[in-house]
């Protein structure tokens, strides 16, 4: 037996292998893997507790101050924005309900009781991530109220995708532990079974695999990559030589 057949018939039977331990795999997740996510690790959901940094958007109503009522203003990089009459505040680091009361002190110098109300408009400075077997993968922005059915959504699974193993991986601030919640999309989205739309948190990586024959397809793409250049070049010239002879006829005619 050649080294070339022995090394795949080795690759294969590897890959078998790794078939099986994907398969293995439980199917749905477990009960402290969902307590984890509903309780120690709940996520904040509502654009007021939502602490502004650059470069967030944020848009300040104001009944009694028209000066700045209905203004639109992007935090600065040092953390500012510029207002009329106001000048330079500092609003990072607070909630947009923070925001507010700041800005309603700091208008009772020309204001009886000012009112002023801060909401959220972007939220450019937190990311939530999607890699994978998705059209659209990468950085998302974090708006707060995204869920697992409207990410997927956004980034549009491939038909590679094992739709039945999506890993929901919530990294911790504490002690770099991480929590992973497997999340049978193919329930969520072909069956409409919400008890899995999880609602992410800022940091959250959303990791859709492939399946079980696609993984294996995927890695004997990897094992022939070396030798596919060779192999075009190999199978060019003589496409090439029957291309022309097709064309115009060879010498022996």
């Amino acid at each position: 037996m050649t080294t070339a057949r022995k090394s795949k018939r080795i690759t294969i039977a590897a890959l078998s292998i790794a078939v099986f331990a994907i398969f293995g795999a439980g199917c749905g997740p477990k009960e402290h893997e969902l307590n984890a996510f509903v309780h120690d690790w709940e996520a904040t959901t509502t654009g007021t507790e939502h602490v502004v940094e650059p470069p967030d958007v944020i848009e300040i109503t104001s009944p009694t101050a028209t000066e700045i009522d209905g203004e639109t203003h992007a935090v600065g990089a040092d953390g500012k924005v510029t207002l009329r009459l106001l000048g330079q505040v500092k609003v990072a680091g607070l909630t947009p309900v923070e925001i507010s009361r700041k800005l309603e002190k700091l208008l009772a110098t020309y204001y009886v009781e000012p009112t002023v109300t801060v909401r959220m408009i972007t939220t450019s400075s937190k990311r939530i991530y999607v890699f994978g077997q998705v059209a659209r993968g990468g950085t998302l922005p974090f708006t707060g109220r995204d869920t697992v059915l409207s990410v997927l959504s956004e980034a549009q699974p491939t038909y590679l995708a094992w739709k039945d193993q999506i890993k929901l991986i919530r990294p911790s601030h504490k002690d770099k532990k991480r929590h992973v919640i497997t999340v049978n999309a193919y329930k969520l989205m072909e069956q409409g079974d919400l008890s899995l739309n999880m609602i992410m948190q800022e940091g959250d990586v959303l990791y859709v695999p492939p399946s079980p024959l696609a993984w294996v397809g995927l890695r004997v793409q990897e094992v022939l990559f070396p030798i596919q250049p060779v192999a075009q070049t190999i199978i060019t010239p003589g496409q090439t030589k029957v291309s022309y002879d097709s064309l115009y006829g060879s010498d022996n005619d």
